[in-house]
């Protein structure tokens, strides 16, 4: 049984939700997202809960059960709420600037990194080493935080390099050790 899966999903005020043929649809104050599921999953929309139920146990279907549950879960949240991924630079020199809609960042390279600024993620500066990243598509959002992260992932002597803010670093002790 995929307790996941089984999980009905409550369809929050102002969100709207439309199923076309394998295609959700939902919208709400923050926007529109859309998205393809797999025909084996069936989907019942009843008032303000969505349902998901499968025609058999199969490993490969009931792993998609739970899947096809938290992606709509996610579209729905998205349109309603938005996500949010904050990171941090940690070293001496490392900064952040807003540059119009993208990013410049000094990561302790010869040359500035520019990040380019995508259709529906939105970035905000906080100080001169604090970015935090916000959209309504989840994958996305976390896609874009990887993304920066891996200019410059912190190593584990000294802590530097660009980090989650609410990520722990596992730190080694060195030579003396």
């Amino acid at each position: 049984m995929s307790r996941i899966g089984n999980k009905p999903i409550t369809i929050p005020a102002g969100v709207e939700v439309k199923l076309d043929g394998n295609k959700f649809i939902a919208k709400g104050p923050k926007g529109q997202l859309e998205r393809e599921l797999s025909d084996e999953i069936k989907v019942n929309i009843d008032g303000t809960e969505i349902t998901f139920e499968r025609p058999n146990d199969l490993p490969s279907i009931r792993a998609l059960h739970g899947t096809t549950r938290a992606n709509v879960n996610n579209l729905i949240i998205g349109v309603s709420q938005g996500f949010e991924k904050k990171l941090e630079l940690i070293g001496v020199g490392y900064r952040v600037q807003a540059n119009g809609k993208g990013l410049t960042l000094a990561l302790g390279y010869s040359h500035p990194v520019e990040i380019e600024a995508v259709e529906g993620i939105t970035f905000k500066v906080e100080g001169n080493t604090k970015i935090s990243i916000e959209g309504i598509d989840k994958q996305l959002v976390g896609q874009i935080a990887a993304n920066i992260r891996a200019k410059r992932p912190p190593e584990p002597y000294k802590g530097k390099g660009v980090k989650y803010a609410d990520e722990v670093i596992r730190r080694k002790e060195g030579k003396k050790g």
